[in-house]
């Protein structure tokens, strides 16, 4: 695993590029594999769905077999993708050295000592540009993006045109989290790869692969919360997720009424720095229980949906208030959950 922590990776966990098994996504690998066996694939895939499913383990995962067999021909006998973690190739894009990969994502920002807020436009250059040259072991030249969402507009512009006129051999691997929202130029010039999203005992395999350290019964209840992504399931299980997700809930079954001592125990958990986990976690918490309610008020009076869906608004307002601005957090729980109790009266 890499000293630094990267963009694209989870804290703790290994990066996709050096995980070996790919849990619940048979079916995409399949198709993966039968398009480059049959000599015809195409030069550019989406690879759909939401987050922390194996997107970017899959995208991997075939980097390293078109690297290691060049020659679509002489795979026919493969029946998956996977590929011996010896050989020189699979070596190479573990340790970020083969010459014919390369990956786009948010780079550190020295300034910041974080990441850009998404991939510049420069960036995406360099890679057109890589993709023009000859490919150093004469085969294929790949290009991992990890995510599409983090384009810059003017980036997204960038790779359209590569990918309207590809060099020869060469092969996108496009991760998406909302494929729907990319630029329709783009979409038309990629094949969608959708992948399923993964059921409860998929989740918990993959995640206890990845953080063997992590008791189970944290992993099985941070699975049962993570709505079939891997990610979300190993965030929930190493910090408070599932606690807090407890705390939240517990409140809001007593909505209209509020016990003031969980409410401010609650808000303290996302105060301040060490808060920061907590405070992503409880919006988006909260985010699904809107989402749910306005789904259950669908039945009932068009008042009563309007006045959940106000709700929904002017609290996703105030949270990207808050998140842009650095404002204190624990307000902003109090008057939200304030806010959901009024709601609530009939």
């Amino acid at each position: 695993m890499s000293e630094r922590l990267e963009s694209d990776q989870l804290a703790d966990a290994p990066h996709p590029r050096e995980t070996a098994i790919l849990v619940g996504q048979h079916q995409a690998e399949q198709a993966l594999l039968g398009a480059y066996q049959s000599g015809r694939i195409h030069h550019a895939w989406i690879l759909g769905g939401p987050e922390g499913i194996g997107k970017a383990t899959l995208a991997y995962r075939m980097a390293k077999f078109v690297l290691a067999n060049p020659d679509p021909h002489l795979t026919l006998a493969a029946r998956d993708l996977a590929t011996a973690p010896d050989l020189p190739a699979v070596r190479q894009i573990v340790s970020r050295s083969h010459v014919d990969l390369t990956v786009l994502r948010r780079l550190p920002n020295d300034k910041t000592k974080g990441f850009f807020s998404n991939i510049r436009v420069d960036d995406v250059r360099d890679v057109v540009r890589f993709l023009g040259s000859t490919a150093g072991a004469g085969g294929w030249r790949i290009a991992i993006i990890d995510s599409a969402e983090d384009l810059a507009r003017e980036g997204a512009n960038a790779l359209l045109k590569v990918l309207e006129e590809p060099p020869l051999r060469t092969l996108f691997l496009i991760v998406s989290h909302q494929p729907a929202r990319l630029l329709p130029t783009i979409r038309s010039r990629c094949r969608l790869l959708p992948l399923a999203t993964l059921s409860g005992s998929d989740v918990v395999a993959a995640a206890r692969a990845a953080r063997p350290d992590l008791p189970a019964g944290a992993l099985e209840a941070g699975a049962s919360l993570a709505r079939g992504s891997v990610r979300r399931a190993l965030v929930l299980a190493d910090g408070e997720g599932v606690a807090l997700h407890g705390a939240l809930q517990g409140l809001l079954s007593r909505l209209p009424q509020i016990d003031v001592a969980a409410a401010h125990a609650l808000a303290d958990r996302c105060a301040n720095k060490a808060g920061e986990e907590n405070f992503a976690l409880l919006l988006d918490f909260l985010d699904e229980w809107l989402h749910e309610r306005l789904l259950a008020e669908r039945s009932q009076s068009l008042r009563r949906l309007a006045r959940w869906a106000e709700v929904w608004e002017k609290a996703r307002d105030a949270a990207r208030d808050v998140e842009a601005y650095n404002l204190d957090r624990k307000p902003f729980v109090l008057s939200t959950l304030s806010m959901l109790a009024e709601a609530s009266v009939a």
